[in-house]
């Protein structure tokens, strides 16, 4: 009898056109795509692929029984549906990885509503920051990823992911309170906090942007201890609207930076549909970031 997942690499090659984007469609390495082609070939007797340049293609026989396995495949994805609909989803398990401020406001809201709506499947949570997110999305180790993007570096349309929009969060410029200045010139000497990567990147470009490079005296993923540092006067920052709506220091001051925003959106790899567990807890991160952040 033919393997089925052996059948689903063979219709990915089909599909995608090559073992590497079948591999990221699959999210499985390259070299297992590669084994299991194999394997399909010893256990038909028949040449299914072969070497092209660097690439492979399909031959005719291969083409005949992947056309095929669409179908299988199709047929078994539909009675996997029926029966999740059917259990209305009373079991299984979804993972989610997320960033700090997500987790610090909307997934908890959008985890219990989910909970509440499918009690026996089991929920998950990772913390990470979207590089590490991606990463574990694409080995497989989540099922869904939190993801932020800034205005001047939008994700790229062909690293494999398929985003849902939730929301757009405005950039605040943070300062001591009492400290005048809403403008990030106005503290071209001043010394500056960052964040992660992505974020130091962003405060950077903003800054050349408004004529100054910024020195950067600390470093932390820690919103708490960012505004910490501020409010003790070690240093000034920016911070996008979810830290401030999940922990609001009282002795900073806070300024809305026009033309500044950092967008949020919930990742998924491979193709579509989603499992009914994932589908349904992209409805829940959706509704629970449906109504505006409330002003820092």
């Amino acid at each position: 009898m033919l393997d089925v997942t052996r059948l689903r690499v063979l219709a990915a090659v089909n599909r995608h056109g090559s073992v590497t984007a079948a591999a990221r469609a699959l999210r499985y390495a390259q070299p297992s795509v590669s084994h299991h082609l194999a394997r399909l070939e010893a256990e038909t007797g028949t040449r299914l692929v072969q070497r092209v340049g660097r690439g492979v293609r399909l031959t005719d026989a291969g083409r005949m029984l992947a056309e095929r396995a669409e179908e299988i495949l199709g047929r078994l994805e539909a009675a996997e549906e029926e029966l999740a609909a059917h259990a209305g989803l009373h079991a299984g398990r979804v993972r989610l990885a997320a960033f700090p401020s997500a987790l610090g406001t909307f997934v908890p809201r959008a985890a219990a509503a989910f909970t509440a709506a499918h009690p026996g499947v089991e929920l998950r949570f990772t913390e990470a920051e979207p590089p590490d997110a991606a990463r574990l999305l694409r080995s497989g180790e989540v099922d869904i990823a939190l993801l932020f993007g800034y205005s001047d570096t939008p994700p790229a349309d062909d690293d494999g992911l398929r985003r849902t929009p939730l929301l757009t969060e405005p950039i605040y410029l943070v300062t001591p309170g009492g400290l005048a200045g809403d403008r990030l010139a106005d503290h071209a000497t001043r010394r500056w906090i960052s964040g992660c990567e992505r974020c130091r990147t962003h405060l950077l470009r903003s800054c050349q942007a408004a004529g100054f490079t910024p020195d950067i005296a600390f470093t932390t993923d820690d919103y708490v201890a960012v505004q910490a540092l501020v409010a003790a006067g070690l240093g000034v920052t920016t911070l996008p609207g979810l830290a401030l709506a999940a922990q609001r220091n009282p002795a900073v001051r806070t300024a809305r930076l026009p033309g500044q925003e950092r967008a949020i959106s919930a990742a998924v790899h491979g193709e579509p549909p989603d499992p009914p567990a994932v589908a349904a807890l992209l409805d829940h991160l959706a509704d629970a970031t449906a109504a505006p952040l409330p002003p820092p």
